[in-house]
């Protein structure tokens, strides 16, 4: 209560004061400015009935020691439920009264009030302005000792509480996000880890980092050992999850940063960084042979054995630099998987999200090459991974027949620094710009207006400096100190990037979506091409 009546981390609170809560507590403080001595009035209010009965309500949490970075069990106070509810930015700012409303319902229908058929929890809906993001919400602060001395039940609460919000969304005529309708949505980040990118002046937190690495790792490999060992060459630790009971079959992994030096490594499971980094997700990529299979084990005995001195049992093709004269070859690939996906339907969820977990790879693999810092490779490959994330039950392993962008991301990978010309990056940049097309049709006409709003806008934003760092590309003009003088070879490189700019920031044409398909029915907003009046050949 003491953080929602305060100025906040970045001293983004204002106009602090509720909205709702249980009758008795509005009937006290009302909807004045919510202070500090007010707050914690409220506080003292809250905890009353657990006071009053005594009520024990705590849990066993592993806490790390920062100094030591020793582990150890103790039990915490987890009498308090807490939540929020946010709309986008973009979605604007609703009024006290509906905000009000909307807290209401979501305390009623997660059974904290009397219409649960129980005795009522106290609680509180406390608004103090938009997030640093821009985004209107409030907080819910929940008492889950009731009013008879029984605890409130939190079981389930995440799910639970994500579809009271997909019914409140529908009810009170707010943005339906469809993507978590189709299991699209990302793994979500805690606060410490985010404070933790601040101390140490990240760019990024570290569950991002890691999955892009793991991301790129995974793509660029033709197995799982190939895999491993590239996990190391991104420089991250990485060990084996065992079968129970066995030392010769792996069941998961996890990956780490290095730490500083006199710190823990915070490990993360592949699942925790998304949904298509599971192991098993991974293996559907691979192919399935006695031989890679015990290869793999190999590496990861190794890495199990010392993962800060990893040492690769069978260094393979990640250790050299890829012939110049594949880069045709490899962007012939993505253009021939294009070209099949002409005949993959939009409802084939699975082969859809293997396309997009690999095109996202590879723009992710480009990334690690190139980017010092997250930039707009890094950007476009977080947006097109998001059409991965599918539910396990909805997974199944890659089409033997379907083309593979492994290639790409390898070669993207390793290429020498100044080493081959841009243009083969132009014509890569290319294809990946049209398969990018392909998915973000692929939505459009499944009727996922907004997750294809979001694929245009990316591509569309974040083209113009990819094609920036491609040096050889000048202007006609006569030369300058700073722009030499035009060469045919210069030339083709400035066409071969402006077909790839329009391919990936206006695509007009070749889409694989089929001309008989008709998108289905959807309350969003159309997307950006179909605003501008763009059709589809």
């Amino acid at each position: 209560m003491v953080y929602l009546a305060s100025d906040g981390r970045h001293n983004e609170h204002e106009d602090q004061h509720l909205v709702a809560g249980d009758s008795a507590i509005m009937t006290m403080y009302g909807y004045d400015v919510l202070d500090r001595v007010t707050a914690l009035k409220i506080a003292h209010d809250l905890d009353e009935p657990r006071t009053r009965f005594g009520v024990d309500v705590t849990r066993v949490a592993q806490i790390t020691d920062p100094e030591t970075g020793e582990t150890v069990s103790t039990r915490v106070g987890a009498d308090v439920w807490h939540c929020s509810l946010s709309l986008r930015a973009e979605e604007g700012q609703l009024s006290d009264e509906k905000w009000g409303a909307i807290a209401q319902d979501f305390a009623d229908r997660m059974g904290f009030t009397e219409v649960s058929g129980k005795a009522a929890c106290r609680w509180v809906a406390a608004r103090h302005g938009l997030s640093t993001n821009g985004n209107d919400h409030v907080h819910l602060a929940v008492s889950l000792v009731r009013e008879d001395g029984t605890k409130a039940s939190t079981h389930n609460d995440f799910r639970r509480a994500q579809e009271v919000c997909r019914d409140l969304e529908s009810e009170y005529g707010l943005e339906q996000l469809e993507s978590r309708g189709l299991g699209l949505g990302e793994r979500g980040f805690k606060p410490a880890e985010r404070e933790r990118a601040g101390r140490a002046n990240a760019a990024e937190i570290d569950p991002h980092k890691l999955e892009r690495t793991v991301r790129a790792a995974a793509t660029a490999s033709v197995d799982e050992g190939e895999f491993v060992r590239r996990l190391r060459q991104g420089g991250v630790l990485a060990r084996p999850r065992y079968a129970a009971g066995r030392d010769d079959v792996v069941a998961g992994y996890s990956v780490a940063m290095r730490p500083v030096e006199g710190s823990q490594p915070i490990w993360y499971g592949g699942g925790r960084l998304a949904r298509d980094l599971t192991l098993p997700r991974l293996r559907e990529g691979w192919p399935d042979s006695p031989q890679t299979a015990q290869g793999a084990v190999e590496e990861w005995r190794a890495t199990a054995k010392n993962p800060w001195q990893y040492r690769p049992v069978a260094p393979g093709r990640e250790e050299h630099t890829p012939n110049p004269e594949m880069w045709k070859q490899y962007s012939d690939e993505i253009g021939r998987l294009r070209d099949q996906l002409r005949s993959v339907p939009v409802t084939d969820r699975a082969t859809w999200a293997h396309v997009a977990r690999e095109t996202a790879g590879v723009f992710a693999a480009w990334s690690q090459r190139v980017e010092a810092t997250p930039g707009p490779l890094a950007e476009t490959s977080r947006q097109l991974a998001r059409s991965a994330h599918l539910r396990a039950h909805e997974s199944r392993p890659k089409p033997v027949q379907l083309g593979s962008a492994a290639n790409a991301a390898m070669i993207l990978m390793q290429a020498a620094t100044g080493g081959q010309g841009t243009m083969a990056e132009a014509i890569m940049l290319r294809q990946l710009g049209r398969t990018a097309v392909a998915i973000l049709d692929m939505h459009s006409a499944h009727g996922d207006a907004r997750r294809a709003e979001q694929i245009a806008s990316v591509m569309s934003n974040q083209v113009a400096t990819v094609r920036d760092r491609l040096p050889a590309v000048q202007r006609l003009g006569k030369p300058t100190d700073n722009r030499p003088e035009m060469t045919p070879e210069n030339s083709r490189v400035a066409e071969a990037v402006r077909v790839a700019t329009e391919g990936l920031a206006a695509p007009r044409s070749g889409s694989p979506v089929p001309n008989t398909l008709e998108p289905t029915k959807r309350k969003m907003p159309a997307t950006p091409r179909e605003r501008e009046g763009l059709g589809r050949d």
